[in-house]
């Protein structure tokens, strides 16, 4: 019997209730995030942006986001393999990109922000990998998807159910 045919014939536990549908009670701020979201993507090389958004909601224990966005980097070409390693980067680091690299440890820093600051020697590896418009454009991603994750993990969006568009 294979792993999937187990998890087939095993009941699983119920999908908890969302707390809120925030988006119908705040549709101006709904609409707002849609947009910013839209505009963080511009200049955004996709496969970076979808290892971003992964890594923050990894970080940030959005289960929502991370079914989207692991769903749509596979759709978009991306490896289960990297998606799989990308919570453990450090030690594969040989998965990825100088440049990949440079804006995981940037997600992390901006995500977590424990010493109340993104560190020199982490901004001045992204800004090496970087210029100006598209380290500018890669800090706006990683706000947006911290900002996405905060609504979904305060909400409690049921992960499951998204389908990727492509």
């Amino acid at each position: 019997m294979t792993m999937n045919e187990v998890h087939e014939s095993t009941e699983l536990l119920p999908e908890h209730a969302p707390r809120l549908d925030w988006a119908k009670f705040a549709p101006e701020a709904y609409k707002a995030m849609i947009r910013l979201d839209t505009a963080a993507a511009l200049g955004v090389e996709p496969t970076l942006l979808n290892l971003v958004k992964i890594r923050a909601s990894q970080i940030n224990r959005c289960a929502f986001c991370l079914d989207m966005h692991s769903k749509d980097a596979l759709a978009a070409g991306e490896s289960a393999e990297r998606i799989i390693q990308l919570n453990a980067w450090t030690e594969s680091k040989h998965f990825y990109t100088a440049k990949e690299i440079a804006a995981i440890e940037l997600t992390e820093a901006i995500t977590v922000l424990t010493d109340g600051f993104v560190p020199d020697e982490v901004y001045a590896k992204a800004a090496n990998e970087f210029d100006d418009t598209e380290l500018a454009r890669l800090i706006v991603a990683i706000a947006t998807i911290n900002t996405w994750n905060r609504f979904g993990v305060s909400t409690r969006l049921v992960p499951g159910h998204y389908t990727p568009d492509s």
